[in-house]
């Protein structure tokens, strides 16, 4: 274990050179990115082949201020968690170097790199953390450096609202997560984790409510969601990327480690998850199909992703609470599995999306068009993630979602409620990702496709080579999973190898299932690159000429013909119009020569209305009519004091 710690005491060294060199940008840039992605790369190499080899538990505890133990421990779960954790950010970090290229923000770039590094570490503590007080540092830690970077361009009054919303979501996540604790230290008298098992059984349902909400705030889930899609739009990139593709399944740790610390296979619990699940997986790709913000749109993918996550882990849950193994030995494994390839594919389509603002200078997918042309690297690139995301074959993010509906079939012989539930995640599954078919559908023909509905569109030239040869690399990687997926699964399989109702499955028989999946999708790839290369054959010495696109029978055709992403989603949308309320606002034809006349839609998301409608206002009314306390006397302020003081011993 000592090398993991080896390994963030570099990553940190890269963070501080940066900060420390940032008067030199281009030296400040490369040591950073070097040195951060060395300490990534040393925790990465004891971490792949601590996991294959399938080692015993270590752990490790140390005494902070003489008071409090700082206790780590790894096992199958932490470790497998750990490779998304070192493997992106190298990645990610390359990405910048082309990516943060304004001069005149040398120091706030140096502060961006340092508190990058923080969250990395940070996250790999998490995951480690054995303890309350080890892990709340830990997490808090993680939260107040991602809130840093989602400030970075703090100058922009939408970005510092993003921020100071994404932090009060993080923060009520937190004291959910004190109160947990404090709940469990009240039975148990013990800080450790290994205590939380001996906490009475009426009381673990409470604790892990308590505990799902406050990581689930975190993750994303429905409807404590809202500040996804305000903070990705407000981070640059390659942070949005390492938000999305890692941080956010911290949430997603926390929740299965809670689960396995209680050791509580009440089926409630399962029904809990896997119903969030579902509604957070549907209303997710729902309100991303309604998105124009292409950094919006896959923020709320993310929100999808979770629900998809979210789905695996509840179905290992009720196979768990069912003494159904198979069932819960597939729904676990797809849910690590589906964690490791989202954070390659989101983190792909979110670099993919900053090469586009980069160049086209809009985030709005009505405003682009024809990219795949002027920006095939990144085209071709996002085209790849979105076959990913949408988890269709031969890519990676089929093979996640094939486990979770193996798991689910297994679950078809319960009887009453889990059977019902069953077919219901079935059936939320193929919803999920028929959507984010349509969603990825719409995000490509509009943006990549066609013709550049501006000039800054019709200008727009391919990034620099750092950000093209990380995005190739990563949908290289999503092309390999899904073509060769049986080390990826056998990965998953040993990420849950500690997981109790996991223990001595046999998947040979699921394994010939997955070898039979390589060969098929291997036999389509080399189809598809004999059809390819005949085609381009055939045109060897031919004139190959060039000419707008067909206008479907006009013969003065414009870029305002093409569809727009409203018109394209809106029947969709409106198939989940009570959940997905549309606000339009038509000015309508009031005279004989009407003057300029304007019509707008907009998608609520029904989550932040509601807490704007219920929570907000009144709060903010409440606060107002108390506003008179705030009067500047500090004669009532000392008394104010006095009398609370008096309450306080009253009560002791």
């Amino acid at each position: 274990m000592d090398t993991l710690f080896v390994s963030m005491a570099v990553i940190i060294a890269g963070g501080a050179a940066g900060l420390l060199l940032c008067r030199q940008f281009t030296l400040m840039k490369l040591v950073a990115i070097a040195t951060t992605s060395v300490g990534c790369g040393i925790g990465l190499l004891f971490t792949v082949p601590k996991l294959l080899s399938g080692g015993a538990e270590l752990a490790v505890t140390y005494n902070w201020l003489h008071v409090f133990t700082l206790a780590f421990k790894l096992d199958s779960v932490s470790l497998f968690f750990l490779i998304p954790i070192f493997l992106v950010p190298p990645l990610t970090l390359l990405y910048s170097f082309h990516y943060l290229e304004n001069k005149d923000k040398k120091l706030r770039v140096g502060v961006s790199y340092f508190f990058f590094s923080v969250l990395v570490a940070s996250m790999a503590l998490v995951v480690m953390a054995d303890n309350m007080i080890t892990f709340l540092l830990a997490w808090e830690l993680m939260s107040l450096s991602s809130f840093f970077l989602v400030m970075y361009d703090y100058e922009v009054y939408e970005n510092r609202k993003a921020g100071y919303l994404y932090l009060i979501f993080a923060q009520g996540g937190a004291m959910l997560l004190f109160a947990t604790f404090a709940l469990i230290y009240r039975h148990t008298g013990s800080f450790d984790f290994a205590s939380f098992a001996s906490i009475p059984d009426a009381s673990k349902l409470l604790v892990f409510i308590l505990a799902f909400l406050g990581f689930g705030s975190k993750a994303g889930i429905f409807p404590l969601h809202i500040w996804l899609p305000k903070a990705h739009p407000a981070a640059p990139s390659h942070v949005s990327a390492i938000m999305s593709g890692v941080m956010i399944k911290m949430g997603i740790y926390g929740i299965f480690r809670i689960y396995l610390l209680l050791d509580a296979p009440t089926p409630v619990i399962g029904q809990i998850v896997l119903a969030t699940g579902m509604v957070t997986g549907i209303l997710g790709v729902v309100y991303a199909l309604a998105k124009q913000d292409i950094k919006q749109l896959l923020a709320y993918s993310s929100v999808e992703n979770i629900g998809i996550i979210l789905i695996g882990l509840g179905i290992g849950m009720v196979g768990v609470s069912e003494q159904n193994q198979a069932m819960a030995f597939f729904g676990f494994a797809g849910a690590l599995l589906h964690v490791f390839n989202h954070s390659i594919f989101k983190s792909l389509l979110f670099m993919g999306a900053g090469s586009v603002l980069h160049k086209a200078k809009t985030k709005n997918i009505e405003e682009l068009g024809g990219l795949m042309k002027r920006m095939p690297v990144t085209g071709r690139t996002f085209l790849a993630g979105s076959v990913a995301i949408s988890g269709l074959p031969p890519f990676s993010g089929f093979i996640g979602e094939f486990l979770i509906y193996y798991g689910a079939f297994q679950g078809l012989s319960s009887q009453n409620l889990p059977y019902i539930m069953t077919i219901l995640a079935i059936v939320s599954l193929a919803v999920i990702g028929g959507l984010a078919t349509a969603c990825f559908t719409k995000v490509v023909g509009l943006g990549f496709l066609g013709e550049p509905r501006t000039a800054q569109a019709a200008n727009a030239k391919e990034s620099g080579f750092a950000m093209g040869f990380v995005m190739s690399i990563m949908a290289l990687a999503c092309l390999v999973i899904g073509v060769l997926p049986e080390p990826f699964v056998r990965l998953a399989f040993l990420g849950i190898q500690d997981v109790p109702a996991a223990a001595g499955f046999n998947t040979d028989s699921f394994i010939v299932i997955i070898q039979h999946i390589s060969k098929t999708a291997a036999l389509f790839i080399g189809l598809l690159l004999l059809v390819s290369l005949f085609r381009k054959m055939m045109y060897v010495k031919k004139e190959i000429g060039s000419g707008p696109t067909w206008g479907c029978g006009f013969t003065q055709p414009t870029v305002r013909m093409q569809y727009t992403g409203t018109s394209y989603a809106a029947e969709m949308i409106g198939f989940f119009k009570p959940f997905v309320p549309v606000k339009t606002v038509y000015t309508g034809i009031r005279k004989i020569f009407p003057g300029k006349t304007t019509w707008e839609s907009e998608v609520v998301d029904i989550a932040e209305s509601n807490y704007q409608l219920r929570l907000i206002t009144p709060m903010l009314t409440l606060l107002g009519k108390l506003r008179w306390i705030q009067h500047g006397n500090i004669q009532l302020y000392i008394g104010y004091i006095i009398v609370a003081i008096i309450v306080l011993l009253l009560f002791l």
